[in-house]
């Protein structure tokens, strides 16, 4: 809507956005609303809910990408508001199944609703793919819009994670099919990899919903990347690991545009950071091969990451720069960066505690998988502050594997500690593995 402080009621409601956005909140009120009623009065109940669900996303489609379009406007709301029935049903599903099964003790499934659920996800499936594919040739209009803009990387991204998400799925319709419709299900391992899909299933929607930020690729044209200079960021070279001096950057200007020598103090603040990050996940391999069993003290190499960090992120603050400690703890850029430095060392601690047992509750071992799930997920959403935005685009779209690496390690480890052994070797040599191939991206990365 703009800064202007002279917005009146009477305009902004004209406004389709905020008339679309007023229809989300009494919708959003309309199902809790529905899922408080009592049982007793079944047909209002669905009724409500139903009608709120269909109202959300038709607002939700007043708001996308498809009402702002002067062509094709019609056929793209109906793919949009089609495309987020299908992830409502699909994930949300999900969601459903395993509340179903949640108790003080977890109860077994019953094959009837599995089945049911399995036939619904297929249509799903199938009705999200198509909307997709649709609304895909509508905003991206060929191979160098979708290698040469955020959008078009995102959605990249987006059909990455789906393959997966849809291996999983699939894996586990067929595992449905062959339980027997008289016995209930309580399978550990279905279970888990129900979790997994869900989890993957949030984190596609939370990608989806970065691309309503980003303008669609068909409208990028003069600040499209070329080809040549997206292969050129992913064209290995020997990592660099001297640093510019203190000299040589524009400290005294936070706002000054960048610099090669800004480049490459990124670059080795990165390649130094993928050391740290490789050693991590050697150790992790080896431990979980059961090569070394002191390796399990992997996370205190959190700790020098840490340190590293501490003296790196902030060239202008101390120790390097000329402001002092304190006096830099009122950037707020420099007092998020050492806060997220402090994170790292009570996380490393922490992780350590659990790898070496001294924290023991089996809840413990599963805030090392989600936060790297949710990590890769705001790696991939994140964006530079910045007035070009193929300048911009060229620093993040090395950030899209990382991501996904993340959602990987995440998503194994959680597998790996939810699993009985044997089941929990493959997942544990998949993140390690994992974990190792970060610290070589981030070996590889590179700005210029």
């Amino acid at each position: 809507l703009g800064p202007a402080p002279d917005w009146h009621a009477r305009e902004l409601l004209a406004t389709s956005y905020v008339r679309a956005s007023l229809l989300r909140i009494l919708a959003g009120i309309g199902l809790v609303v529905g899922a408080l009623l009592a049982s007793s009065r079944l047909r209002l109940r669905w009724g409500l809910l139903i009608g709120s669900a269909l109202v959300l996303i038709v607002a939700g489609v007043w708001t996308s990408h498809a009402a702002a379009r002067s062509g094709h406007r019609a056929t793209l709301m109906t793919l949009d508001a089609l495309h987020q029935l299908a992830a409502a049903v699909w994930v949300g599903g999900l969601a459903h199944l395993l509340v179903a099964a949640l108790a003080p003790a977890e109860r077994p499934w019953s094959p009837r609703i599995l089945q049911r659920f399995s036939t619904l996800a297929l249509g799903a499936v199938a009705m999200l793919i198509v909307a997709g594919t649709g609304l895909t040739l509508g905003y991206v209009d060929g191979i160098h819009a979708l290698l040469g803009t955020a959008y078009g990387v995102m959605v990249l991204t987006k059909i990455v994670l789906l393959v997966g998400l849809l291996a999983l799925g699939a894996a586990n319709f067929f595992a449905v099919r062959r339980f027997s419709a008289a016995r209930p299900v309580s399978a550990p391992p279905l279970r888990r990899f129900v979790e997994v899909e869900l989890g993957l299933g949030m984190t596609v929607l939370f990608a989806a919903a970065s691309l309503t930020s980003l303008p669609p690729a068909i409208d990028v044209v003069a600040d499209r990347a070329t080809l040549g200079e997206v292969a050129t960021r992913f064209t290995p070279r020997v990592p660099a690991f001297t640093s510019p001096t203190i000299d040589q950057l524009p400290v005294d200007d936070p706002n000054a545009p960048r610099t090669d020598a800004d480049r490459a103090w990124s670059e080795y603040n990165h390649h130094v950071s993928g050391l740290f990050v490789l050693l991590m996940g050697s150790l992790a391999v080896l431990h979980v091969s059961g090569i070394a069993r002191w390796a399990r003290h992997w996370p205190l190499v959190l700790l020098g990451l840490a340190a590293f960090m501490l003296v790196r992120n902030d060239p202008g603050a101390w120790p390097l720069g000329p402001q002092g400690f304190w006096a830099s703890m009122a950037e707020a850029t420099v007092l998020q960066h050492r806060a997220f430095v402090l994170l790292v060392v009570l996380f490393g601690l922490f992780e350590w505690m659990v790898r070496t047992h001294r924290l023991r509750s089996p809840r413990w071992p599963l805030v090392f998988p989600l936060l790297c799930a949710v990590g890769g997920g705001l790696l991939l959403t994140h964006s530079h502050a910045s007035l070009n935005l193929k300048s911009e685009f060229l620093v993040e779209v090395t950030h899209a594997p990382l991501g996904v690496l993340g959602i990987v390690i995440g998503w194994a480890r959680w597998l790996e500690v939810r699993l009985a052994a044997p089941s929990d070797r493959l997942p544990g040599r998949v993140w390690a593995t994992g974990m190792t191939m970060f610290g070589v991206l981030l070996l590889l990365y590179r700005e210029s």
